[in-house]
């Protein structure tokens, strides 16, 4: 699925294709660091390999450190997923990708600040290229 955005600036008219899908929402809020959710919350590290389901989630090998930058919170019946980005060198195509993965995988190691502002998601969170 693509989707296209135009952009209107004075005498500027830009368009610009993604190509991507919106999934389906995993939570309606978040929990961050900060409004924006763009300062690292924690370092964690993966107690087990995890294959990711589809290109929301992230996939995770056993003993490899995360930056966890966003803690769902958690609806219902449905999972407790935090998101974050592997760290280090076992696994180099996943440096970088920010993705979902269950809190139940990883144990924290450090905590850098505390995750305690409340946003709303936004289908952008869910989205996938």
């Amino acid at each position: 699925m693509a989707r296209q955005w135009l952009l209107f600036l004075p005498g500027l008219v830009a368009v610009c294709a993604v190509h991507g899908i919106f999934m389906d929402r995993l939570a309606s809020k978040k929990l961050c660091a900060d409004d924006e959710c763009v300062y690292t919350i924690s370092l964690a590290r993966a107690q087990e390999d995890y294959n990711a389901p589809d290109c929301r989630f992230i996939n995770v090998k056993k003993g490899q450190r995360i930056y966890v930058y966003s803690k769902l919170v958690k609806e219902n019946e449905a999972g407790e997923f935090w998101a974050g980005s592997v760290y280090g060198d076992q696994q180099e195509d996943e440096m970088g990708t920010v993705g979902y993965f269950p809190r139940n995988l990883v144990q924290e190691q450090h905590v850098y600040q505390e995750a305690t502002k409340e946003v709303p998601t936004t289908d952008v969170d869910f989205f996938c290229e």
